[in-house]
């Protein structure tokens, strides 16, 4: 797959590139990432990319030109003009694991990373396919969020994670009926007082097994119900299951 990602400020990504587990996905190619600047795509002798505001009021503006010459040149390069372009913004859908998976799956995207004020209204309605969001608070940039995206993505392929299995493991997989995780813990069996919980160290894994679900059941439940409510309407919760749940109530 390959994602383009159009930004202001490619040397932000170079570390991200080179640095932890996920960098396998990048250097294998599995996700290959292409990075175009729009100032590259801009008039005059100063390269200007933002302007004032019509209307008034404090900020700049992203202009329509050069973002939408950039996003040529990397539709070009792919060869295909009908690759999804997706921006970062307020007004998107909000990033969750199926949104993670479907571009896991996919054959990439370009992805737009606004600044300063806001975009020209009139490229994101002529240019853009699809918005996201990583929450309900603002960002200076959309790199951050597009490296939230990527680094998603890239743990989702094979051979990424040194265990295979790690990422059904996951809070939100499908794997664990969409619920958040459990606690985890390591050595010393002691620390500061506190020890491992008991069944842990059972060596019996269905008890330990069974632990961690209802773990899962009872911290979703707390943190955000609507999880438990998702996989009790799905038919996805057990007697057992709904028995831990009453025992925290």
């Amino acid at each position: 797959m390959r994602f383009d990602v159009l930004t202001l400020f490619p040397e932000l990504f170079t570390p991200f590139f080179e640095s932890g587990v996920t960098r396998r996905a990048y250097e294998s190619k599995q996700v290959e990432v292409v990075l175009g600047n729009p100032r590259d795509y801009a008039a005059g002798n100063y390269r200007r990319v933002d302007d004032r505001p019509f209307g008034g009021g404090p900020g700049m503006v992203m202009m329509a030109e050069p973002l939408s010459a950039c996003l040529d040149a990397a539709q070009a390069a792919r060869g295909n003009d009908a690759a999804p372009v997706v921006l970062f913004s307020p007004l998107g859908e909000r990033l969750r694991h199926e949104v993670v998976q479907h571009w896991a799956d996919s054959a990439g995207a370009v992805l737009v990373c606004g600044r300063y004020e806001g975009i020209d209204q009139r490229f994101i309605d002529a240019r853009v396919t699809r918005q996201l969001s990583l929450g309900d608070f603002v960002l200076s940039g959309g790199e951050i969020a597009a490296m939230a995206l990527l680094d998603a993505v890239a743990r989702l392929q094979p051979g990424v994670l040194g265990d295979e299995a790690s990422h059904a493991q996951d809070s939100f997989n499908p794997a664990l009926d969409g619920l958040l995780d459990c606690p985890h813990y390591t050595r010393p069996e002691q620390w500061r007082g506190e020890v491992v919980p008991a069944p842990l160290m059972s060596g019996n894994h269905a008890l330990i097994e069974r632990w961690r679900r209802d773990q899962r059941l009872t911290i979703s439940q707390a943190r955000r119900p609507e999880l438990v409510a998702a996989a009790r309407a799905a038919g996805q919760l057990s007697k057992q299951d709904e028995s831990a749940l009453k025992k925290k109530l």
